[in-house]
């Protein structure tokens, strides 16, 4: 058994046909063929039902199993052997909300690529709730977003703490309000993020709490969308304050404070526990908390 064999075994129960494999793996359909009767002759056993599509046998979903398992072994050994002789490098996948990939990640990215350029970067936006899933199963290696969960599968650390405000375009009724109370929302017009985000739920909460039926006129997936309709003067929104930096400078929007929204909510960075941690994420890892609160949080 050798490790082109599991390889080609595992391309074949992706793309169900040995041509399709060899095509993706550079070899001939008989190479690929005889890679695989190789298998089966080894370990006694068939792996692969060969009428079409190709799929494998019970036999070979258990050997899928390992064999997926060995490679990952393979390749952090490779890993850990490329860290012995290199400076920091190599690929993280981050996942991050839409909000803090737009207004936290390039503060941290400009400084962290100027000083080691060999670690690339990929961001993945998805809700809070949806981070710690991703980091669970490996599907991102570092994930920032509020931390909702005590997981032990999973680490984080708090980077900064962020709260939820009523923001209104300034010809808003409420936007000449002093202090308007939790009630008098009660029948205003709410553009709200979607109910899969941190800070829908949080809203959400908070009017039932009060058993207030909110007025919702739309739905949202991302801070940025919600911030253009409220700009508009569509409706008023609950969003996290750290998104709207940009445009209270600006005078686009503005803040209405509601006492029962002044709850700090903790965003951190958060990777799996279990993981070999490769010097890539051991440097940005140990930049990020490192770095000042005011680093994540300053209104520049």
């Amino acid at each position: 058994m050798n490790i082109s064999q599991l390889e080609t075994l595992i391309t074949i129960s992706k793309t169900k046909s040995f041509r399709k494999a060899g095509e993706l793996l550079n070899l001939t359909q008989p190479a690929v063929s005889a890679q695989i009767k190789s298998l089966e002759d080894e370990f006694r056993t068939v792996l692969v039902d060969r009428t079409q599509p190709v799929t494998l046998t019970d036999r070979g979903q258990v050997f899928l199993e390992k064999a997926e398992q060995i490679l990952d072994i393979v390749e952090e050994l490779k890993q850990k052997l490329t860290d012995l002789e290199h400076t920091p490098q190599g690929h993280i996948v981050l996942g991050t909300t839409t909000s803090i990939a737009i207004q936290i990640l390039p503060r941290i990215l400009s400084y962290f690529q100027d000083q080691f350029p060999l670690i690339k970067t990929t961001i993945q936006s998805m809700p809070s709730s949806l981070i710690y899933q991703n980091v669970e199963q490996g599907l991102v290696d570092i994930g920032i977003g509020y931390l909702i969960e005590n997981n032990p599968q999973v680490l984080s650390t708090v980077l900064y703490y962020d709260t939820f405000e009523l923001v209104v375009s300034p010809l808003h009724p409420l936007a000449g309000k002093p202090i308007p109370t939790l009630e008098s929302l009660r029948e205003v017009p709410l553009i709200m993020l979607s109910p899969d985000t941190v800070g829908r739920r949080f809203v959400d909460e908070v009017f039932r709490s009060h058993n207030i039926e909110p007025h919702i006129v739309m739905e949202l997936s991302s801070s940025e969308e919600v911030k253009r309709m409220v700009e508009i003067n569509l409706g008023a929104a609950i969003i996290s304050k750290q998104s709207i930096l940009r445009e209270l400078r600006q005078g686009s929007l503005k803040v209405v404070r509601i006492p029962e929204l002044e709850v700090t909510h903790p965003v951190g960075v958060i990777y799996k526990s279990s993981r070999y941690v490769n010097s890539a994420m051991q440097q940005f890892l140990g930049d990020l908390k490192g770095m000042p609160e005011n680093r994540f949080i300053s209104s520049e």
